[in-house]
């Protein structure tokens, strides 16, 4: 193949995988945030760690996104009460839609985190077995917290809410961490 045909090529797919540095051929971090109906918990942790990524400038090398184990709100928009409780934190997650975990996501993402075990047994259900080590707890990666789980807030009040941004906040700068040690290393 002559020179050009190939840096053309090249350079197609370079745009095709959105890759961060082309000379680099780093790829894209891929994170999948997954609770029961995709409308509190998971929008919370995609919205909180989209924050943290971009205010380290590193939105063009980490993916991030979230969806639901059950297909309860497929569509919707997040519980009106952890949009509220998100945006007193100066985090938007209005413009997050409920989605259904599928299988293809173990394939797709890097880092698929449950925010309890009742979502990890669930997700096991559609997980490839040479997917599995990919799914895991996001509170495995929020250091010096004994808790597994970050608890569903759907129905109790607003002191849940705010927990499970206190939770959140500190596994996705454990995650960001876990991150960087892994895949963006110099």
């Amino acid at each position: 193949m002559p020179y050009g045909a190939l840096l053309k090529r090249v350079l197609i797919n370079a745009r095709r995988c959105s890759a961060s540095i082309v000379y680099g051929v780093k790829k894209m971090v891929k994170v999948l945030f997954v609770c029961m109906g995709n409308i509190c918990r998971s929008p919370t942790a995609e919205g909180v760690f989209r924050n943290l990524v971009s205010a380290e400038n590193l939105a063009h090398q980490i993916e991030i996104d979230s969806a639901g184990t059950h297909a309860y709100h497929i569509g919707n928009s997040p519980d009106v009460r952890s949009q509220q409780a998100a945006l007193r934190r100066g985090v938007d997650i209005s413009s997050s839609r409920a989605r259904r975990v599928i299988a293809a996501d173990f394939s797709r993402f890097d880092y698929v985190l449950a925010m309890d075990e009742e979502n990890l047994l669930d997700m096991a259900a559609v997980c490839p077995v040479e997917q599995r080590g990919k799914a895991k707890l996001l509170l495995e990666f929020a250091q010096h917290i004994d808790e597994r789980n970050v608890p569903d807030p759907y129905y109790g009040g607003p002191a849940g809410f705010e927990r499970v941004l206190d939770l959140v906040e500190i596994a996705a700068a454990g995650l960001l961490a876990d991150i960087r040690r892994r895949h963006l290393k110099g």
